[in-house]
């Protein structure tokens, strides 16, 4: 009788060390899942990144494409070159659009309203750009101020500034590199506005000198 109870606890205390055992494969199983997770979480986040690089060469491609067809240097070369460089710049042009990247950024509803207003205030003062060059870009200034801790000349536009610090992070970085991109193609077309100018009255003085 003593010796059917010892094997019954015996027999029990195997089928809980089972149970143990089984425990033990689970975490395992968690842990090893876990890792997968983590690791997939990295390439997802090198994925977002080589997207967004894209995006970046995409963006930098067609300014340098608009730049070379506004160039001063294209003005100053025959008609039949300038016509050539022409189609080649706008073949150029017509293959970069056809990339398409797009990284989505997750936002939360207020980001969301934040964005919309931050692009409204910009597309507003591109409006004004076209009928006054200067007081948009001091506009444009005053917007980037408020997107970088950087000492500025500017000042700082608060309302914008507000806006932009509800916005989501990739927004955030987003709207900075358009506003640079946005005075780095007014500074350039001032530049070539002021050699055309210059060029134009130094054409003048030496007629008038000739004459």
């Amino acid at each position: 009788m003593a010796q059917a109870k010892i094997q019954a606890k015996a027999s029990t205390e195997g089928h809980n060390g089972g149970r143990f055992c089984r425990s033990i494969s689970m975490a395992a199983r968690s842990s090893h899942l876990t890792e997968v997770l983590d690791d997939l979480e990295v390439r997802v986040q090198t994925l977002r990144d080589a997207a967004s690089a894209l995006e970046l060469e995409k963006e930098s491609l067609m300014e340098t494409i608009h730049g070379v067809h506004n160039s001063l240097e294209m003005r100053n070369i025959s008609d039949g070159e300038r016509e050539e460089l022409t189609i080649t710049a706008d073949r150029l042009m017509g293959r970069t659009v056809t990339v398409n990247v797009s990284v989505e950024t997750i936002r939360n509803p207020q980001q969301d309203s934040s964005l919309q207003q931050a692009t409204k205030i910009i597309d507003e003062i591109l409006k004004i750009l076209m009928d006054n060059m200067e007081n948009g870009k001091k506009q444009l200034m005053s917007l980037y101020a408020a997107c970088t801790s950087d000492v500025s000349a500017a000042p700082i536009d608060q309302k914008f500034q507000s806006v932009i610090i509800s916005c989501a992070i990739e927004d955030q970085k987003k709207i900075k590199r358009r506003l640079e991109t946005l005075i780095r193609n007014i500074d350039s077309s001032e530049k070539s506005i002021t050699l055309l100018e210059h060029q134009k009255q130094k054409s003048t003085f030496f007629m008038h000198k000739n004459m």
